[in-house]
């Protein structure tokens, strides 16, 4: 089997590691991330230019008719520049939630809204005590008129400070943690009655706390079928876990040549530490992991289209091993560089902050062994 990116795949990608070699710098990370606004919109604007927003969504709709594999090359680029821009929620999550559950009007237009770069999408999904069960919803979704009437809390919100537009899940029917029962809605920030509490995170981005208190929702607005949306969002949110392990190999490529690097030129007792046989061991371990880590998210990326077991099992492997992978690649990154690995002014702390938090995005190690179990 050929596993190597066709003619356009390798152009996007030239394309993208070109811009944000040379705009994306770390300095300029480190200035806007600690901005007001946490972001530079101008990115933003360059990426819809480029066709990065449009390369996965279908052409029907002002995309470009790419699929996985073109978010796959954008978020391993993304990774190796510590992108904070919200591709995931917006393009991943918010297009793919449209892409495949969305009315041909909702299609028509908010994927085209996506490609050009014209909305910001956030998900809202998690709930505090949830516990990465997506289907554990205190959120209420009540039938009023012709529409919905919201109510609930939503926490760490990424993306939102910067979002016009929410994809909600809540509980339309049944029990707390009832499969049955989950709607999603597209839900306008503005609307009445939606109020946020802004706050950095730990990796650069910026999340929310929502409160939703009888925020009306058009009927019209509703995504995919009521009180069965939940199969809906578990496709979507496994390939959101694809493109974010695609993220972080590209962040575990930046730290192993980095790291590297810094063996060939620090020295010490008059020679570099790169000669010292144990921590060659080390990084030859690190390479090996990231390698690894490569090579299941070209496979959980693969098999997305696949039937929803092997699709869940895929990504709960690929999740198991990129969470494990990156918390080895990163500390044996911060032990080889010292002390100033932990330094704000080196990128290497950055990029282990990064891989932490996608560790925990949903569901860490623990929860997606128990999930990959689960499904023998």
């Amino acid at each position: 089997m050929d596993f190597s990116f066709t003619e356009e795949q390798t152009l996007l990608r030239n394309s993208v590691e070109r811009y944000l070699a040379d705009h994306y710098k770390f300095e300029d990370w480190r200035k806007f991330t600690r901005s007001e606004a946490g972001r530079d919109p101008r990115h933003w604007a360059q990426f819809a230019e480029l066709g990065l927003l449009a390369a996965p969504l279908p052409e029907a709709y002002g995309g470009l008719g790419g699929d996985a594999l073109s978010s796959l090359v954008i978020m391993e680029a993304f990774g190796r520049a510590l992108v904070v821009e919200p591709y995931v929620s917006t393009v991943v999550i918010g297009g793919g939630i449209l892409k495949h559950g969305g009315s041909d009007a909702l299609k028509e237009e908010w994927l085209a809204r996506i490609a050009g770069g014209e909305t910001i999408i956030a998900f809202a999904f998690a709930e505090s005590g949830g516990r990465y069960n997506l289907a554990d919803l205190t959120t209420t979704a009540k039938k009023q008129g012709a529409g919905f009437v919201l109510n609930g809390q939503k926490s760490v919100v990424l993306g939102a400070p910067w979002a016009d537009q929410f994809v909600v899940t809540a509980r339309s029917a049944g029990g707390r943690r009832d499969a049955a029962g989950v709607s999603v809605f597209l839900v306008d920030k503005k609307s009445s009655g939606i109020s946020t509490r802004d706050f950095p995170t730990v990796d650069g981005s910026r999340a929310s706390e929502i409160t939703f208190e009888n925020v009306e929702v058009p009927a019209d607005r509703l995504v995919g079928e009521l009180d069965n949306g939940l199969p809906l969002v578990e496709r979507v949110v496994d390939e959101a876990i694809a493109a974010t392990c695609a993220e972080a190999t590209g962040g575990m490529r930046a730290l192993v040549d980095a790291t590297v690097e810094y063996s060939k030129t620090r020295k010490q007792f008059g020679v570099p530490i790169g000669k010292f046989q144990v921590l060659q061991h080390r990084m030859v371990d690190m390479f090996v992991n990231c390698e690894q880590a490569v090579s299941i998210t070209l496979m959980v990326t693969l098999k997305l289209g696949e039937a929803e077991a092997a699709r869940k099992k895929a990504a709960s492997a690929a999740k198991v091993q990129i969470g494990k992978a990156g918390r080895f690649i990163g500390q044996g990154a911060i032990q080889i560089h010292g002390g100033m690995g932990m330094t704000d002014e080196l990128n290497v702390g950055h990029y282990f902050k990064r891989l932490t938090m996608i560790d925990t995005l949903f569901g860490n190690v623990d929860h997606h062994l128990k999930r990959y179990a689960a499904l023998d």
